[in-house]
C-alpha cells in the first residue's frame, strides 16, 4: 500500500524554493524548433528558448534533443509570465562545461569535433559548447596548408590546453593521428615473422648501424656489427643511402624491428657449401660405380 514516503522526493521538490542562477536537472517531455520542455519535478514546468540552448551555431534542436533526455540548465527567471521557469542550457553549459573539459584534459579523452571555420594559424571548432582552437599545426601529423579545406570535416581531437578564466580552450589532433599511426605500426610489425627474408632500400646511415626501409611504413635497424662478415668501423664502409638490400628479420621486440645483413650472407655460404659437398659427394659416387665395373671385367691377354 502507498504512503506518503513514497513521494518523499517528489514532494521536497515540489516545496523546493527555486532561485534565478540555480542550475536544474529535469527530463525532455517535449520539443519543437522554437523551445524545449522540462519536467523539473516541482510546481512548475522548465521552458528552454531555443537560442538558449547551445552556443554552437550549427546546433539544431530537433536533431540533437529527444523526449527523455535529461538537461541540465540555469535559472534564468522563475515565471515567465506563463507560469513556468525559464531556463537556459547555454549558461549552465558555460558554468559546467570547464570542469568536465579540465577532466577530458586530465584523462587524455578523445572526441571528435566538427571544424566550423577557418581562423588565422588555424581552425574553430566547439566542445561541449565552447569555442575551441585547433592550432594549423595540431590538426594532422602531415603539414596543412589550407586549413579551409578541413571546414566541415569531422577530426578526432584531444583536449591540450583549458584555461576558464581566459575563456581558452585547446584541442590538437595531430596527438590522436599520432597514436592511431602507432598503433596500425605496430600492428604491421607483430605480422613480420623473423627469420624471413626482406627486400629493402638503405634509409639513413648512423654511426651504429643503418635504417633500412622495408616499406608499408616501416623501417628496421641493421647494427653495425650485422652489417658485414668482416669487421667494419661504420656503416657507410659499405652501404650509401638509396642502395637497395636483402636483410633477415632478426627480432620484433619491442615493436622494434632488428635486422642482418650478416646472418643472410651466412646462410649464402653454408648453403653453397652444402651445395659443394652434395655434388663432390655425388661425383665420387659416380667415379666409385664406375670403376666397380670396370674392375669386373677382363680383358683379353691379360
Amino acid at each position: 500500500m502507498e504512503t506518503m514516503d513514497d513521494y518523499k522526493e517528489e514532494l521536497e521538490a515540489s516545496f523546493r524554493r527555486i532561485r534565478e542562477g540555480d542550475i536544474l536537472s529535469g527530463t525532455v517531455i517535449d520539443v519543437s524548433e522554437e523551445e524545449v520542455i522540462l519536467d523539473l519535478k516541482s510546481y512548475a514546468q522548465g521552458v528552454i528558448r531555443v537560442e538558449d540552448l547551445s552556443s554552437d551555431p550549427d546546433f539544431s534542436v530537433l536533431d540533437e534533443i529527444h523526449k527523455g533526455d535529461i538537461i541540465e540548465a540555469t535559472v534564468v527567471e522563475t515565471d515567465d509570465g506563463s507560469g513556468s521557469i525559464r531556463l537556459s542550457r547555454k549558461e549552465a553549459n558555460e558554468a559546467l562545461a570547464w570542469d568536465r573539459l579540465a577532466q577530458m584534459l586530465e584523462d587524455r579523452t578523445t572526441v571528435t569535433v566538427r571544424v566550423r571555420e577557418s581562423v588565422n594559424g588555424g581552425v574553430v571548432a566547439y566542445l561541449e559548447g565552447i569555442r575551441a582552437f585547433i592550432p594549423v599545426s595540431q590538426l594532422a601529423l602531415g603539414y596543412v596548408e589550407d586549413t579551409g579545406e578541413w571546414v566541415g570535416r569531422d577530426v578526432a581531437v584531444r583536449v591540450i590546453t583549458v584555461d576558464k578564466e581566459r575563456s581558452k580552450l585547446v584541442l590538437s589532433g595531430k596527438a590522436v593521428a599520432r597514436e592511431a599511426a602507432e598503433e596500425e605500426r605496430n600492428r604491421r610489425i607483430s605480422m613480420l615473422v623473423p627469420g624471413s627474408v626482406r627486400e629493402g632500400t638503405v634509409e639513413s646511415l648512423m654511426p651504429y648501424g643503418a635504417f633500412i626501409d622495408l616499406g608499408d611504413g616501416l623501417s628496421g635497424l641493421v647494427h653495425v656489427s650485422q652489417i658485414s662478415e668482416r669487421r667494419i668501423g661504420k656503416p657507410s664502409e659499405v652501404l650509401k643511402a638509396g642502395q637497395k638490400v636483402k636483410v633477415k628479420i632478426l627480432r620484433t621486440d619491442n615493436n622494434k624491428i632488428s635486422l642482418s645483413m650478416k646472418a643472410l650472407a651466412e646462410e649464402m655460404v653454408d648453403t653453397e657449401g652444402v651445395e659443394d659437398l652434395a655434388a663432390y659427394t655425388a661425383k665420387e659416387s659416380t667415379g666409385t660405380s664406375l670403376g666397380s665395373l670396370l674392375a669386373g671385367i677382363r680383358l683379353d691377354g691379360e
